[in-house]
């Protein structure tokens, strides 16, 4: 297990660069299996889980050719269905949540599918009723073998396109009743489906491989289903998460931070969201300047109410940076309240933060109050835990702006969402050691 030793107090400043972004990564590296065709995909992430789910894809047969840094071609001509119902196999998606979307392509195109119950993150229950309730719409039967904790399903003939009324706008479901929708017989509408730019990236790759696709970037998807799909070229977007993740290290630590090329059209109210809570941020083309050290407000609601930050499905603020905009908050004159609505445990890590000297008020699972502390007092290094990807860049911020050295455990789970991080942070002025 690999831990971070961070010095605390030191300003950032210079230019950095978003990775390309995870999650649509592990949606179009899912649509690499619905064609036997060559599949080109540029700007993927160099982190844990796309490494993970790309060595997963190969020992599953797809042939992978690697061009330079995030640079891939994936070829499915030659799957090895024996291999899908291995002990070996299962394990492996049981370690990796972006597994689950295998589901989807893999039923479409060759009838079955068999997982383990994906791995990921320990925030709370992230239920999978949607994806099997959605390929069972489209005329798939499902198992669950509650004492091995595995999903079988199956379909004897060709899926059939029907309309269906999602249960809740999950990304994940969405993609995968889209990806096996794309093969179906007959027309798929999907509603209450989600819209992320992910979902849309992964609509327009689909699309340039002979899917027929409306509705894309609504909540209203109508696809019509083809006998087969070809190669195409596809580009990852700018990864909003981390934009949004760098964006709170420049208001916390900055003292001048340069995002370039952050697909600004694409972060929604990703930085509204930072203004709220008083932070100043300059869009120059498709970078974002955070001039700093900054001193700053929340804002208050027109009618002089107290401010929320809640999460929502898009086009709401997104719930992973609800804990980095929490951190920023500790800093800030005012308080607020964050309401976290999906998961019921992603704001336990807050605890750590309290020990750092952080004023916070955890309500319940769901909400927290943060009282700002306007530069009056630092927090303090501690020793800590990465309990989840987004909690662990969040803490990781604490450090850097804390008074004294702070030490992180299990950084791993930030391996897993944010690539080279230490060494990025570094090059702004950032003193994090890995041991």
């Amino acid at each position: 297990m690999a831990s971070f030793i961070i010095e605390g107090g030191h300003p950032l400043s210079g230019t950095i660069e978003p990775q390309g972004a995870k999650n649509e990564a592990l949606q179009v590296l899912g649509a690499t299996l619905l064609t036997d065709e060559p599949i080109r995909i540029d700007n993927i992430p160099n982190i844990l889980d796309i490494n993970n789910l790309i060595l997963l894809l190969e020992d599953v047969g797809v042939n992978v050719t690697r061009h330079g840094q995030g640079s891939y071609t994936f070829q499915a001509n030659n799957i090895d269905l024996k291999y899908l119902h291995s002990e070996e196999y299962l394990n492996r998606c049981a370690s990796l949540r972006g597994s689950i979307l295998l589901i989807g392509p893999l039923l479409t195109r060759f009838g079955r599918a068999t997982i383990a119950k994906p791995g990921g993150d320990k925030i709370g229950r992230r239920r999978m009723d949607t994806h099997f309730m959605g390929m069972q719409a489209l005329g798939a039967s499902f198992h669950y073998d509650e004492e091995a904790d595995i999903y079988e399903i199956a379909s004897e003939q060709r899926l059939r396109g029907t309309y269906m009324l999602l249960d809740e706008a999950s990304v994940t479901g969405t993609a995968n009743i889209i990806m096996a929708a794309v093969l179906a017989e007959g027309t798929t509408t999907i509603y209450n489906a989600a819209c992320e730019p992910y979902i849309q990236q992964l609509c327009h790759l689909l699309c340039q491989m002979g899917a027929h696709i409306t509705g894309i970037g609504s909540n209203l998807l109508t696809i019509e289903g083809v006998e087969s799909l070809h190669g195409a070229q596809h580009r990852i977007l700018p990864d909003m998460i981390e934009v949004g993740s760098f964006i709170g290290i420049g208001a916390l630590c900055g003292h001048g931070l340069t995002i370039r090329n952050v697909g600004l059209h694409h972060l929604g109210i990703i930085p509204d969201a930072f203004r709220r809570l008083g932070v100043q941020i300059e869009e120059r083309g498709d970078d974002l300047y955070i001039p700093g050290p900054q001193q700053y407000t929340i804002e208050s609601f027109i009618d002089g109410s107290f401010m929320t930050l809640s999460d929502a499905p898009w086009p709401g603020l997104t719930p992973d940076l609800l804990s980095i905009l929490l951190v920023v908050a500790t800093q800030a004159k005012g308080s607020v309240l964050f309401h976290q609505k999906m998961f019921e445990s992603r704001l336990f890590f807050v605890d750590k933060l309290i020990d750092m000297g952080a004023q916070i008020i955890l309500c319940d699972p769901h909400r927290a109050v943060v009282v700002g502390h306007d530069r009056n007092t630092q927090l303090r290094g501690r020793r800590m835990a990465s309990p989840d990807i987004r909690a662990g860049i969040a803490l990781l911020m604490a450090a850097m702006s804390a008074e004294g050295t702070s030490r992180i455990d299990n950084v791993e789970q930030i391996d897993r969402g944010y690539e080279d991080i230490e060494q990025r942070l570094n090059a702004l002025g950032a003193r994090i050691t890995r041991i």
